[in-house]
Formats: C-alpha cells, structure tokens, sequence
C-alpha cells in the first residue's frame, strides 16, 4: 500500500481550512505533514501478511483531517530544537485514533467511515477488532522510541480512552448526574488524544514543561469541544457530510449532549421529542427522522453550541499563555475552525 498525491494532501488541506496566514509556518507543517502520511503507510506495509496491511490500511486510506498529527506538529514548534519535528509523536498520535476508530465501529455497529464501508462491515467484527490492536500495537512501538516518559503518557492517554469507552457503554452510575457522566466520557475517549497528541509533539520538539502542560490543557478543552461539535453535526449535517450515517446517536442510542438535553426539557413543546428519545435506540428510520427534525427545531441545540463556545473560550485563553509564537495562530485557528463547524 502506497501514498498517493491525494492522500499526501490530506493535512495540507486541514491547514488550508485553518487559514493560517505564516507562509513559513505553513510549508514547514505542510512538509511535516507529508512525512507524517508517508510514515503511516509505511507502518501499515510493515504488516508481515497482506491482509493484515489491507485491513490496518483501510482507514488510515480512508482518510480524515489529520487533526492530532497536525496538533502534534503545531506542539513541537514551541521547543527549541527545530531537527526535532514531532513526526514521530504525530504517527503515534494519528495510529491510536484510528484504531480507536476501529474499536467504536464495531461497539456502535457503525456501516461507513470516512465515506467507505466500515472495517467490521467489509470483513466482520472479529477482524475489525484485531486491527485496531495492531495499530495500537505499532503505536507502542514507535511510542518507545520517544523515551519512557512517553510511553508513560501513551499508557495513560490509552487508560483514559477504554474507560470512557467502557463508561459509555454501562452508562451512569446510580445517582449520577447524565450531564456529567456524559462529560466524563469525552474527556476520556476523545479529549485524552488531543492532549496526548500535543503533550508527546511539544516533548519531542523539546518544549518546557510549563508550556507542555498549558498546550495539553488547551487540547483537554478542545477535545471536549469538538466532540461537542461531532455530537451537534449528528443532528444537523447529511450524511453525505458527514461521511458516516446521520442519526448514528440516535440509531445506538448514544446518549449526545443535544440529545441529553432534550431529555432534561421540561417545556411542553418537547413533550413529543422527550417521549421519543426515552424510548430508547430509534432503529424505526421513520420515528429517526421526526426526530432528527424535532431536534433541529428544537432550542436544545443553541443551548449545546453554547456550551461548545464556552469550552472553546477556555481553550483560546489558555493559547495567551503559551510563548508567543507563529504557531499559537494555528491552535487559535483549531478553535475558529471547531466552532465554525456547526454554523
């Protein structure tokens, strides 16, 4: 399995879209990026059968934004060893997202990702899984490279991911609040990757601690926040959009923040929206849509993004205290871009 032109383009256009205005800045990262993609694919041939690379390379073929491996990059700019690029952190960082990918399609019985036909729907459950584990095995061994401190926080961030993972599916505990089990489950499965992700990138460009701490911090916030903005996108986007299904939340019955609040609406126009949502998984594509369209007439969704605001505001706040460099536009820029996601 090779890069093609397209696949190598993948995090230059996530640069693009952050219209981040360095043009030194942004062939630097361009150029990091690139390595980044070609450093996958050669993970993923690194697979001694060729099934296995066939599997494990699907989604990394697939494609996505190429968030974390960007994030990590942009961490490594504040350290003062510029031969230390953060690449390495970046592959690290992009292998455990995809495999928890993997993972997620298979508990949510997802059908498409990244616009393709789901692992688990082209070659069953059971291999869906065993891929996952191999990229989190390859991330491992990359992680060790970078030191044990490293491989501590990749430990740590993987202990995070499976308990929020797990703690979605038993949801709350007796007398826990939804709201707040809701928000300890995207901490833990999507906000630990974004901190991880910018933590090992500002380590391996030889950062501060001060300053790593502060960009893992920014990247608990954004996480959360862009989780938030997945939880609105569900909602309100297509599936062409998106590309996976619309309604996934509703399908699985994944308790979403707009979904969690709508549970909470004690105004009598939600009644019918309530009724629906507590029965459970909407598997009825009919009582889906009505209520997807109830949702979106629905004041809980203002009430969501304003949320999202909130977190993204406690994350641009914290950019003010990193050192005062071309790359704090780009992590400003990740917050203009989390919120205009859902305009």
């Amino acid at each position: 399995m090779s890069v093609t032109a397209e696949e190598a383009a993948r995090g230059q256009t996530m640069i693009t879209r952050l219209a981040v205005a360095e043009p030194e800045l942004v062939e630097r990262l361009s150029g990091r990026l690139e390595a980044v993609e070609k450093r996958l694919f050669q993970c993923v041939n690194e697979a001694q059968d060729p099934f296995v690379a066939q599997t494990v390379g699907h989604l990394i073929a697939a494609g996505g934004k190429r968030m974390r491996p960007l994030l990590a990059l942009v961490a490594a700019e504040f350290g003062p060893a510029p031969g230390r690029d953060g690449v390495e952190a970046a592959v690290v960082s992009e292998l455990i997202h995809v495999a928890s990918l993997y993972h997620d399609d298979v508990m949510d019985d997802a059908r498409v990702r990244h616009g393709v036909a789901s692992a688990n729907v082209k070659w069953g459950n059971a291999v869906a899984v065993q891929a996952g584990n191999w990229l989190l095995s390859r991330a491992a061994h990359l992680v060790a490279g970078l030191g044990p401190e490293a491989v501590r926080l990749q430990a740590y961030a993987s202990d995070r991911l499976v308990e929020g993972q797990m703690r979605e599916l038993l949801g709350p505990a007796e007398g826990e609040d939804r709201l707040t089990h809701y928000f300890r489950v995207i901490s833990d499965k999507s906000a630990s990757l974004l901190s991880l992700a910018l933590r090992i990138g500002a380590m391996e460009g030889g950062a501060a601690p001060e300053t790593m701490e502060i960009l893992a911090e920014y990247g608990e916030h954004l996480g959360v926040a862009f989780q938030m903005s997945d939880d609105l996108l569900d909602i309100s986007s297509s599936s062409v959009h998106l590309g996976k299904e619309q309604g996934k939340d509703l399908a699985v019955g994944v308790a979403s923040l707009p979904i969690l609040l709508a549970l909470d609406d004690t105004r009598p126009p939600a009644r019918e929206l309530r009724e629906l949502l507590a029965s459970g998984p909407l598997t009825d594509a009919a009582e889906r849509s009505r209520a997807l369209d109830l949702l979106n007439g629905s004041p809980v969704m203002a009430e969501a993004r304003s949320m999202m605001d909130e977190r993204l505001a406690r994350a641009t706040a914290l950019v003010d205290q990193v050192p005062d460099r071309p790359a704090a536009q780009v992590l400003r820029a990740f917050c203009t871009f989390v919120a205009s996601r859902t305009e």
